[in-house]
């Protein structure tokens, strides 16, 4: 039975304020309390580095930060000095900062693959930008997405392809049809069914698997071969794969791609980039249709502007995608020996790319379960372990690692026991943690 004792009196009762006036108490779905263990989602007072405070007093070891925003750590130095320096000089003007140009030149050096490139707030508008942009380029309504992946856009082109899809014409969610990650027949099948109706191909290049030997490329010849558009959704592998994002580590370049997270370190900027031929159809120099790209008020506020230049030296000058494979090596193994050592090691599993490492908390046959999952992260927040995920920062230390090593191992203790009794209900506390996308509440 449960006897454990941690509780988040002041974080519960912030989250019912938050609930009375903000629908679903957070700004993103994966941040809802309904993503923890009943009662026990912290709210946070602040985070500097790799930890964070809640506001109950208690200090966590933070993972996923930010969902993958924070990737050299809260209030990172080399970050903030850039950001407070453009604050005195004004954020926001009628026509284009200086510091626009120099934000672009610094990202197409970091990203040579691109041509031109337009900031934007948030990863939705960057993807749907290069949606639409794919549709004028080639005429045709359709849009393939890669149906194995979460998340591409809050736009309804995207979400009614999901079980939130309340409030989106079907006519919309007609337009939309996937095809599977890996498999280029499937996909030429789909390019085929819908000949000339497809007007681009979206997906993340990599996921919590590498692609296959020659899949991206083919994509690209497929691309080619059936006229649509070969757009990159980069918003978690840029940076985390490599500086200028997977498409520079699997060599396989796409006609768009969009950037964001890791790019501003929690500082709100997202990118859309790609071929000028392209590209120019959202400006002012060609001859074709406009089309209404990017036109956001605050997408070029000189302060995230200066945190992506600053978050880009500091990748390049300092090795930070080495730096974040290597701490995701060690947590891996250490996780991966402790679930083992604890007899458990089929059950709570680690996955993805070192950089990007999420984990599985599997029942007793083997299958994905929510309420594993709600008991494994009860023991970690108990233990000053705030992770839905265990993506690493580059703040994370060796002592970090071997304090969330060592209450994982506790965690799967607790696991065994569940295993055994063939029932976790008597360990978690209250209700099981949700899926983001469901159709009810």
């Amino acid at each position: 039975m449960d006897t454990e004792e941690f509780q988040l009196p002041r974080s519960q009762a912030a989250n019912e304020r938050l609930h009375a006036m903000i629908p679903g108490g957070a700004h993103t779905y994966a941040k809802g309390d309904d993503q923890y263990p009943e009662n026990l989602a912290p709210v946070i007072s602040h985070g500097r580095g790799a930890h964070v405070w809640d506001i109950d007093g208690n200090r966590y070891i933070e993972y996923g930060s930010g969902l993958r925003s924070v990737s050299l750590g809260h209030a990172h130095p080399r970050v903030i000095k850039a950001v407070r320096r453009e604050l005195d000089r004004g954020s926001n003007f009628v026509r284009p900062s200086i510091v626009e140009a120099d934000a672009a030149e610094r990202f197409l050096a970091t990203v040579p693959t691109a041509e031109m490139v337009k900031f934007a707030k948030n990863g939705s508008d960057a993807t749907t930008a290069a949606v639409r942009l794919a549709r004028a380029a080639t005429g045709r309504p359709r849009v393939a997405i890669c149906g194995d992946q979460p998340f591409f856009s809050v736009d309804d082109w995207f979400i009614g392809s999901t079980p939130m899809s309340a409030g989106i014409p079907a006519a919309t969610t007609e337009l939309t049809v996937p095809f599977p990650y890996g498999d280029l027949a499937a996909t030429e099948e789909l390019l085929t069914r819908y000949q000339d109706e497809i007007a681009c191909l979206i997906l993340e290049p990599a996921g919590h698997t590498e692609p296959p030997p020659g899949y991206l490329a083919g994509l690209r010849e497929l691309a080619d071969r059936h006229g649509c558009v070969l757009v990159f959704d980069e918003m978690i592998t840029g940076f985390r794969w490599s500086e200028a994002g997977a498409q520079s580590l699997y060599g396989v370049v796409p006609d768009l791609s969009t950037f964001g997270k890791a790019l501003g370190n929690g500082f709100a900027i997202s990118a859309l980039a790609g071929r000028r031929e392209l590209m120019e159809r959202g400006g002012q120099r060609h001859s074709d249709d406009r089309v209404f790209l990017l036109s956001t008020t605050h997408g070029a506020e000189t302060h995230s502007l200066a945190a992506a230049m600053a978050v880009q030296s500091t990748y390049v000058e300092e090795g930070i995608t080495a730096q974040l494979h290597a701490l995701g090596a060690r947590l891996a193994a250490g996780v991966s020996d402790a679930a083992a050592g604890m007899g458990v090691g089929d059950h709570v599993v680690v996955r993805g790319r070192a950089s990007n490492l999420v984990f599985a908390t599997l029942d007793e046959k083997g299958q994905p379960s929510q309420q594993y999952r709600t008991l494994f992260l009860r023991r970690l927040l108990a233990g000053g372990v705030l992770a839905p995920s265990f993506v690493v920062s580059s703040a994370l230390s060796d002592t970090d690692i071997e304090h969330t090593v060592d209450v994982v191992a506790q965690a799967c203790a607790v696991y065994r026991k569940a295993l055994d009794a063939g029932d976790p209900t008597p360990w978690l506390g209250g209700r099981p943690v949700k899926p983001v996308f469901r159709r009810r509440a």
